[in-house]
């Protein structure tokens, strides 16, 4: 994509998680080599054409679902890695504790009971023969498939009234509709927050 915002957030996540998986390279090295890189999160200035609601919509983007204060680079930070040797099992538990915190990462409940308009990646919950009903929403490519997932407070449930045959895997769509805090616990990592669905539409990028 080209017109998208700088995704230092989700690049910290995917970077970060690289580390568990890592074998030619020490805990330390892989930190430093990866976190610089950035990943593109989605743009949200673009309203999708062709999906307005009734009622005041807003539309949003991934920073505005993180609490004011809440710094995600303090988990990395306290992990104090120059004090870790290679291959030290302090480092597989210390990296455990940050996915525990992740899992509970606080949300923002300034915009909670809004109706909201939000660009993501589909990350199906079920692959049925009517099509699918429920999926996650992420902010960047391959989070939840590729990737370990992201922080609760960046990923979304998305329900749907009935199933759709129409969005596959990591196809980029606007949800748009009611969005709350009740949080989910899937095979494909926990969500901090949910919406259910009045309108999904194939994202679109300002011209």
């Amino acid at each position: 994509m080209t017109s998208v915002s700088r995704g230092w957030f989700a690049g910290l996540l995917l970077a970060v998680w690289w580390v568990w998986g890592a074998q030619a390279q020490s805990l330390r090295d892989t930190v430093r080599d990866t976190v610089p890189q950035v990943q593109p999160a989605l743009s949200a200035e673009a309203p999708p054409p062709g999906s307005s609601l009734s009622g005041p919509t807003r539309t949003i983007g991934w920073e505005q679902l993180i609490p004011a204060g809440w710094d995600p680079y303090k988990d990395l930070k306290a992990l104090n890695l120059d004090t870790l040797k290679d291959n030290d099992p302090k480092a597989e538990e210390a990296l455990k504790k940050m996915r525990k915190m992740w899992d509970n990462a606080p949300i923002n409940p300034l915009i909670l009971g809004q109706s909201v308009r939000l660009p993501g990646y589909v990350v199906p919950l079920e692959d049925l023969a009517t099509g699918i009903k429920e999926f996650l929403l992420v902010p960047y490519f391959g989070a939840c498939v590729h990737s370990p997932p992201p922080p609760a407070n960046q990923i979304v449930h998305v329900l749907m009234d009935k199933p759709n045959k129409r969005f596959r895997l990591m196809d980029v769509v606007w949800v748009s509709g009611p969005l709350s805090a009740t949080k989910t616990d899937s095979h494909m990592g926990v969500a901090g927050y949910r919406i259910d669905a009045k309108a999904i539409t194939p994202y679109t990028e300002k011209k």
